[in-house]
């Protein structure tokens, strides 16, 4: 594979043919890839399915209103945290091992949430969910990225799994709710853990070893970046419900920050970086993850805003709510099977741009939304986003992988990993507190409340296709011209 930036260059020409079992996966390929997808797809599952049981799991367990943000942050700090890290020791001990180490520990605690009597142990068992995620999700891409060569094989894997990804997300809401009403909140849990256990039974007989050049860990390094994602994660993921006045939120965004400076001042000194900085100097990974930290962000944000208007604004129901959301699933699915098409056609990086830009002007379409008559809008608007949403996911992680070493899989997987996880706790934060100060100074200025309300999510939805489009064009313009977008047409 190269191992080089202008590597890509020496890819066959464009008008070279490709053969027919370039594009198809044996069937020890496709039950490879299923494993690795159902790994992934759990983990995904994991972000969402607790959130509508929240309601029910608090006096369950005697967690209060402020305690239950913790149901949520308590997984989602150890996944965002240690996804650098996890994926670095994949590399040197060994991703199969790595990976199958993070599935015992996420089955094992899964089983542990469902079955925990008081608050403490369950938030332990969410706790140690995340660890067993932040091993599961950089080394299961890294397996993905190692197991099939870059290319068609690799291309279609990885919109599978990025599919799979969104699906997840979306089904673990639905999900939820159902097992929520019917087999108590404990099922939940229940459900990871036995997914968990399935996995387990096939995925040593399929996976093989593979690791990079071993080398002396980056201690430096590891505590910085841990360090400073743990407090980044853990601010914006409680100013999503506490906002960001607290003093405790803002230090620890700040001394996130802080700390993840330090960590690039630590990495270009170390003899043996947990990250290369060489690594980020590659405009395709650089770019890559600006765009998917952009398009993960401001789906999940747009989401958000939009849930607020359709039950505040509009007075839908939550099982509509649901419903609006639930053709966003099967709209992302269709989205993930485009990429790969589009991909061999534009070029990755090409395609990435285009999902980017493209999710930005109908998110920029709701700007049309008023008070009443706006569900058809959204309907449509949001489908249509989730598609291309799914693109540039798709896309993105292809982009940010191309070109690149195995040895260097584990970490590329690692910052596509985490420009997602952070996407996930970034876009809400920031783009709720932006609606809500807009619509407090509307009210203050004698706005009715609806529409007091609508401006501030006007706003919100302004600031979110303002990110992707500016992204989309940089993507375009810095990519787009490059020969490693021709070579990732080539190879697509």
């Amino acid at each position: 594979m190269p191992t080089t930036a202008s590597a890509p260059e020496t890819a066959a020409p464009a008008s070279a043919p490709v053969s027919p079992s370039a594009h198809r996966f044996t069937p020890r390929e496709i039950m490879l890839l299923v494993v690795l997808c159902a790994s992934q797809f759990l983990v995904a599952l994991d972000f969402s399915v607790l959130n509508v049981a929240l309601p029910v799991l608090g006096p369950d367990l005697g967690l209060g209103e402020a305690g239950l943000q913790w149901a949520v942050t308590a997984f989602a700090l150890p996944t965002g945290s240690f996804l650098l890290l996890f994926g670095r020791l994949g590399d040197q001990l060994g991703r199969r091992r790595t990976f199958l180490t993070g599935l015992v520990l996420f089955t094992g605690a899964s089983v542990l949430a469902a079955l925990a009597p008081a608050a403490p142990l369950f938030l332990a068992g969410r706790a140690l969910q995340g660890l067993g995620a932040a091993a599961l999700v950089p080394t299961g891409m890294a397996l993905i990225t190692t197991s099939f060569a870059e290319g068609p094989k690799r291309t279609k894997a990885l919109s599978i799994n990025g599919s799979l990804m969104a699906l997840g997300f979306t089904v673990g809401m639905v999900v939820g709710g159902v097992l929520t009403d019917t087999l108590g909140w404990r099922s939940t849990m229940g459900l990871l853990g036995v997914g968990g256990l399935l996995v387990l039974l096939v995925a040593p007989r399929l996976l093989t070893e593979s690791r990079g050049a071993r080398t002396r860990l980056d201690v430096p390094g590891a505590l910085t970046v841990t360090g400073g994602l743990f407090g980044v994660v853990y601010g914006l993921s409680t100013a999503a419900e506490e906002g960001f006045g607290r003093p405790d939120v803002l230090g620890a965004i700040v001394a996130g920050l802080l700390l993840l400076v330090l960590f690039v001042r630590v990495e270009a000194r170390s003899a043996e970086p947990l990250l290369p900085l060489s690594l980020l100097r590659r405009p395709t990974v650089a770019f890559g993850n600006l765009a998917g930290l952009a398009t993960v962000s401001m789906m999940t944000a747009v989401v958000f805003l939009m849930t607020l208007y359709l039950q505040e604004l509009l007075d839908v129901s939550p099982l509509v709510s649901g419903l609006v959301f639930g053709v966003q699933g099967l709209a992302s699915v269709a989205g993930g099977a485009l990429a790969p098409r589009l991909a061999r056609r534009l070029g990755a990086p090409r395609t990435l741009a285009l999902g980017l830009l493209g999710q930005g002007v109908l998110t920029a379409a709701l700007l049309g939304l008023g008070t009443e008559g706006g569900l058809w809008l959204v309907v449509v608007a949001i489908s249509l986003a989730s598609g291309l949403h799914l693109v540039a996911v798709v896309t993105y992680g292809v982009t940010a992988t191309s070109g690149l070493d195995d040895a260097d899989q584990g970490r590329a997987t690692s910052l596509v990993t985490s420009a997602m996880q952070l996407g996930l706790a970034l876009g809400i934060p920031l783009l709720s507190a932006l609606s809500v100060g807009r619509a407090a100074v509307l009210r203050d200025a004698g706005t009715p409340a609806a529409e007091a309300a609508l401006g501030g999510i006007k706003l919100g939805l302004a600031a979110d296709a303002a990110v992707l489009l500016a992204v989309g064009a940089l993507v375009a313009l810095v990519l787009g011209r490059t020969r490693a977008s021709r070579a990732g047409r080539e190879t697509a």
